[in-house]
């Protein structure tokens, strides 16, 4: 554990932490109308931007565009199915297991590459450790509407970034498989699906109250 490739793994989940508490705490009462649907975007341009582009620099963009359409897919089918799947677009407890999951996985990617690389990659491990702001803060807003108690928010964004360090801990005597990139997509499909239909359920609502101010007269 002296290696010192194994402290960037630590700092990104406790940036990744830090900011998902800050996401918490900024999505309390009414401030979660704006949050939300701005965490929603963060997510989707983690998947765009930060998700797709690493992947597709390994593989070509052909085989991870088709792979996180099928994740994106088989959530669209699970939530018209009648499961939850999208936390952030009900004002029930939701069901945030997609979210925990897919973060879980690209955390446990993230702080294996951090580390497999041994300091060979300072600019991809500037860039990892600079995505976790967003990725922390939309993970904590949509996890506390879902969640709807601070608390176990908090417990399940620690839950779902703690894997960096398990990968970190893998990184020090194993190099990144190429493998790694198939579930990475999918979860690219899970960012999708879950941050624009957190944007999609803050834009109905409030575009549905507006209509019968425009027909008033």
């Amino acid at each position: 554990m002296d290696d010192p490739s194994f402290l960037r793994s630590v700092l990104a989940l406790a940036l990744a932490f830090a900011f998902a508490l800050a996401g918490i705490f900024f999505s309390a009462g009414r401030r979660a109308r704006y949050l939300v649907p701005v965490s929603g975007g963060l997510l989707a341009a983690v998947a765009l931007f930060g998700l797709l582009p690493e992947v597709a620099g390994e593989m070509g963009w052909l085989v991870p565009l088709l792979t996180a359409a099928a994740g994106y897919g088989l959530l669209e089918v699970i939530d018209r199915a009648g499961v939850p799947v999208c936390p952030s677009c009900s004002h029930s407890h939701g069901f945030s297991g997609p979210l925990i999951i897919g973060t879980a996985i690209h955390s446990f990617v993230d702080g294996w590459g951090m580390t497999a690389t041994h300091g060979a990659a300072e600019a991809l491990t500037a860039v990892l450790l600079l995505h976790k702001i967003p990725e922390g803060l939309a993970l904590g807003a949509i996890l506390r509407m879902s969640a709807q108690k601070p608390g176990r928010a908090a417990l399940l964004a620690l839950l779902a970034e703690s894997p960096t360090i398990v990968g970190g801990w893998i990184g020090l005597h194993v190099a990144q498989a190429n493998w790694l990139d198939y579930p990475l997509s999918l979860v690219a499909g899970a960012y999708l699906f879950l941050g624009l239909h957190a944007v999609r359920a803050w834009w109905r609502p409030v575009h549905t109250h507006q209509k019968p101010h425009a027909h008033a007269e």
